[in-house]
């Protein structure tokens, strides 16, 4: 999306990510607009397919004029079907096409989710995915949300705002007194509760949400990630909050830490398909290949992570995903293999309302909890315990 807006600005920046999002948000229901206005379907990877796919997302979600949809459509299929693409935005206009109430899964992951936790999760998922989400801020201290008495509170050190808001431009962000982080996402530090001068290993931490709510419980954090340009903005947020880190470059598969630690936070690589409403290509680009890849990587890296905890010490597994293969199977596999290890379950004061933990004690949240407040991203969270010997 990045490259895709280089040298857009402000508002045009903002529109040319709402109609890309958009588009891929309502993919399904705007194909299927398409071919039932074409006497021979179109090929998927057509350029007349992608220009009636954003010029009727702008159309039928977006709500953009008419004139101006068709104007800026038609110059991107000159050589091509213009009279086509002509000739079904004006009949969406004139008929007054109407999108259903829910965005439509893509048929092979709402097949997969159907089957791993049921139908009414999917139709959860497609109601979670059919509007952007709300915006969540982490807070350094309870004292500055306070400063926030209109937003809605769900946890301490969290509060939700409207979808809208330009973040830069919001109260309070140049002070660096709180991050823009989704209430799931701040599950994992949340279970490690104060630090109290502990060191903690926070294992692939850009872009440092995590890093910033440890620092600010009180860890000496030492935060490690493979990537220099994500490293970037760890660092950015890291003074912009105030808060400090031990910052390191690498690679977990080969590095390892001098000594071990109190504790180690790895929210490993995975699909994302978790994260699905904040980021709508993630469902129509990841495969059953790519999960399986993902879960072999992840039980490396968790294998490799729980050599580093202290005996009794604590290690959190978390992932921003709604596959079983990238969470509770994973902690299966590795308690499997790993003896004296177990579970420390979450206790419901360390959980905000409404979200608990399975009969493992493992934490899972799904696109139906919270709906009626704005949802949560598909996270896995898995607190274990190292043997004491």
């Amino acid at each position: 999306m990045h490259a895709a807006t280089q040298g857009l600005t402000g508002a045009d920046r903002a529109f040319a990510v709402a109609i890309v999002s958009e588009t891929l948000r309502w993919m399904v229901d705007l194909d299927a607009l398409i071919d039932g206005a074409t006497a021979q379907i179109l090929p998927d990877d057509v350029k007349s397919r992608a220009v009636l796919r954003i010029a009727l997302a702008q159309l039928l979600v977006l709500k953009s004029p008419g004139h101006a949809v068709v104007s800026t459509a038609l110059p991107l299929v000159d050589g091509g079907p213009r009279r086509l693409v002509h000739a079904i935005l004006s009949r969406a206009q004139q008929e007054e096409w109407q999108l259903p109430d829910r965005a439509t899964l893509p048929l092979p992951t709402a097949e997969r989710w159907a089957e791993q936790w049921s139908l009414p999760m999917v139709e959860a998922a497609e109601a979670a995915w059919s509007a952007p989400p709300p915006i969540d801020l982490s807070f350094v201290a309870e004292s500055g949300a306070d400063e926030w008495p209109d937003a809605v509170s769900l946890a301490p050190r969290h509060r939700r705002l409207p979808r809208g808001q330009a973040v830069e431009t919001m109260p309070g962000y140049r002070e660096g007194g709180w991050w823009v982080q989704d209430l799931a996402a701040s599950l994992p530090a949340r279970l490690l509760g104060a630090g109290e001068g502990r060191t903690v290993l926070d294992l692939c931490a850009a872009p440092g949400g995590k890093t910033m709510q440890l620092a600010a419980a009180g860890w000496n954090v030492v935060a490690v990630d493979s990537s220099a340009k994500r490293l970037e903005r760890l660092r950015a947020n890291m003074e912009r909050t105030g808060l400090s880190a031990d910052i390191v470059q690498g690679d977990i598969r080969s590095w390892a830490p001098e000594n071990q630690a109190d504790a180690v936070l790895l929210d490993a690589p995975c699909s994302a398909t978790g994260i699905f409403r904040r980021h709508p290509d993630v469902l129509h680009r990841i495969e059953p290949r790519q999960i399986e890849e993902m879960a072999a990587l992840q039980a490396e890296l968790l294998s490799r992570a729980a050599r580093w905890v202290k005996p009794g010490g604590t290690l959190i597994y978390a992932t921003c995903s709604l596959e079983q293969a990238e969470g509770e199977d994973q902690v299966s596999t590795f308690l499997d293999h790993h003896a004296g290890w177990t579970i420390a379950p979450a206790g419901a004061e360390e959980l905000p309302e409404a979200i608990a933990t399975d009969e493992k004690g493992l934490i899972r949240t799904l696109p139906a909890m919270l709906a009626d407040a704005g949802g949560l991203d598909g996270f896995f969270v898995a607190r274990l315990r190292a043997p004491s010997d």
